[in-house]
């Protein structure tokens, strides 16, 4: 895939395509404020209620937090279980928006934005969520993602997607595509 192709539109008519970026893994998301997010990404820690049996997470309450606006009618909750070392990228939506709560294991999150009239567009950002860092992550259409099991453990992913799945509005990207130039090795060595 090369810069040149065209993805299709979103909803509001702005345009997707595939950035020319720099090789690697673009800026680090240590905080959910970081100036370098993504234009529309939100991100949110959860909180998890330990005991000596194990642990409570509350995944989502409609109506309410990342996913107030997210219609009862037609939203989906998915969980995808993936083994260690496992690379699930890219994918992106002209209209759905995801909802991430990485539950178990660690998770090299990859995001890059496709929009051409965002204000972040070619932007790549990195988040290691899951157990050691538990954040929500709110994904908007047009974000191409991607992640990355990291450790030994397999990792569990709850999502919430604000439509029902539908094979016409999800678009794919290799993992490896020239243009976005993610780097998926060890990068701490």
């Amino acid at each position: 895939m090369s810069a040149a192709t065209a993805l299709g539109t979103l909803e509001s008519g702005a345009e997707l395509t595939v950035p020319v970026t720099e090789p690697g893994i673009g800026k680090i998301i240590l905080s959910p404020t970081s100036a370098d997010l993504i234009h529309g990404v939100e991100i949110k820690p959860y909180t998890l209620w330990p005991d000596d049996r194990g642990y409570f997470l509350e995944v989502a309450r409609v109506g309410q937090g990342l996913v107030a606006d997210f219609p009862s009618a037609s939203s989906q909750i998915s969980a995808a279980l993936n083994y260690p070392g496992i690379i699930k990228a890219f994918h992106f939506h002209r209209f759905q928006t995801d909802f991430w709560v990485p539950a178990a294991g660690l998770l090299q999150v990859a995001l890059v934005d496709l929009r051409t009239q965002s204000a972040t567009f070619g932007a790549k950002n990195t988040l290691y969520v899951g157990s050691l860092r538990p954040w929500q992550l709110l994904i908007p259409p047009g974000v191409a993602h991607g992640y990355k099991v990291l450790g030994e453990q397999p990792s569990v992913l709850i999502y919430v997607t604000n439509r029902t799945y539908d094979p016409e509005d999800e678009g794919r990207i290799a993992y490896n595509d020239a243009s976005i130039a993610y780097d998926w090795e060890l990068q701490h060595k």
